[in-house]
């Protein structure tokens, strides 16, 4: 997941200035239909039982999800093509979004799993 959002970047600007940022307490995932930018990620899905999903990383260089990540739909949402992390489950700031190797077309209810190690968040 290699693209910072530009409220990332002035978060990771502060720090490194030690001007002590808030740093989130939690990071959540969240998926979309459509590209992506600056802001954040675009398209993300509303109702049809979709929800952020808390995501927790481990790593001493490149981190990588922990556990399975698995967001359950109860109709069709259509083709997700990229993921966000934020700092909130709903609303909250955009941090950093990429492509999925593989879009998922979700037609009618089911879940689209991302399995543990299989979101890494390293430097390009």
């Amino acid at each position: 997941m290699p693209d910072l959002t530009d409220y990332a970047k002035n978060l990771l600007g502060r720090a490194l200035c030690a001007r002590s940022p808030a740093l989130p307490a939690a990071v959540y995932l969240g998926l979309g239909t459509g590209g992506s930018t600056a802001t954040g990620l675009s398209g993300e899905p509303t109702g049809n039982g979709y929800a952020r999903q808390r995501v927790t990383f481990s790593g001493t260089g490149p981190q990588q999800n922990t556990d399975a990540v698995t967001f359950t739909f109860t109709a069709a949402a259509g083709t997700l093509t990229h993921v966000g992390l934020f700092d909130a489950v709903s609303g909250g700031n955009a941090l950093t979004f990429s492509a999925l190797a593989q879009a998922a077309a979700v037609t009618g209810a089911g879940t689209v799993t991302i399995n543990p190690a299989g979101l890494v968040l390293a430097a390009s």
